[in-house]
């Protein structure tokens, strides 16, 4: 199959692509800097053909559409920066892609949603994913929606957060005394997922969670990090209240003093609002109609972490 990839360059994107590789797929990407070193990566490690194209910007999106069989829609934020807002990169965003998609005749639709997504969901984050999910829904397109729990690998911004701070500090915070639950999953078999549902007629029309077999707390998952690091540290609880102070005070000066550098504040209100929920869900569905392989927390992440020293 002909399959369009947005957000292709980042974290997720550059596994898909490796399996749409693998899998015989012809591989087109949306980049909105052709030039760069992680598109260049793409288009010569994988024989990919590179696509100008914003999902901000519906007209750039209407030639990279064209001829294609089917589009995995991944471009997604956790920080808000500038104009990359929640309802902008996920809501417009979606909203212009599968615009596009049905205007050049395209019918098969993969979309990266996220775990807790829901209608009455209190994260501007949640809400702004509930609302591509419903654009999705309302297409006509033959579509398939991922909800990803913690999606852990090499590259990942979660398990090398705080593998770096590991490195660098004798104590690790845990917001709310890392009580929260989570399932993390491996990125290759998100990616799996994705590339499966392509010429999977049973996943048309389906919305499928993509999680762990494994429930662990936050605090639990640094037990594991430390462990494979082979380091101790001190866990300091912080409380949410303090927790929502800093972030409030990150925010302002990332508004006001950072925002010429277009970079996001490192906490955010929005993201301790999602601190206070479980983010679990249903593994069997996905994991048995696409043959996926579960995975446990620690060894998944010893396959790269080991070397982080």
């Amino acid at each position: 199959m002909k399959v369009l990839v947005s957000g292709a360059t980042g974290f997720v994107g550059r596994e898909v692509v490796q399996q749409l590789h693998d899998a015989g797929h012809e591989i087109h990407f949306l980049t909105r800097r052709t030039t760069s070193a992680s598109a260049r990566a793409v288009e010569w490690g994988f024989d990919g053909q590179v696509h100008f194209g914003d999902v901000l910007d519906a007209q750039s999106l209407f030639e990279a559409t064209k001829g294609l069989d089917a589009v995995i829609h991944l471009v997604g934020i956790i920080s808000e920066t500038g104009r990359n807002t929640f309802e902008n990169v996920h809501t417009r965003g979606t909203q212009n892609v599968v615009t596009a998609a049905k205007q050049s005749g395209l019918r098969r639709f993969g979309h990266m949603s996220a775990l807790g997504t829901r209608p009455d969901a209190r994260s501007r984050y949640h809400q702004s994913k509930w609302a591509a999910e419903e654009i999705v829904r309302r297409s006509g397109l033959d579509f398939t929606i991922f909800r990803p729990s913690i999606i852990y690998g090499p590259g990942d911004q979660f398990v090398n957060l705080f593998a770096k701070i590991i490195r660098r500090s004798p104590i690790v915070p845990l917001i709310g005394g890392g009580r929260t639950r989570f399932q993390p999953v491996p990125v290759e078999n998100v990616a799996a997922a994705f590339v499966k549902a392509l010429t999977e007629p049973r996943a048309v029309g389906q919305t499928f969670d993509l999680c762990g077999t494994e429930t662990l707390s936050l605090s639990e998952m640094v037990d594991a990090i430390l462990v494979v690091m082979k380091r101790r540290r001190l866990k300091v609880h912080i409380p949410f209240p303090l927790a929502r102070a800093q972030a409030a005070f990150l925010e302002f000066v990332f508004r006001h003093l950072v925002h010429q550098f277009h970079k996001a504040p490192p906490l955010s209100r929005d993201q301790l609002i999602m601190l206070q929920e479980d983010n679990v869900g249903d593994a069997k569905p996905a994991m048995e109609l696409f043959d996926l392989k579960p995975v446990k927390f620690v060894e998944g992440i010893g396959r790269y972490m080991a070397r982080a020293g």
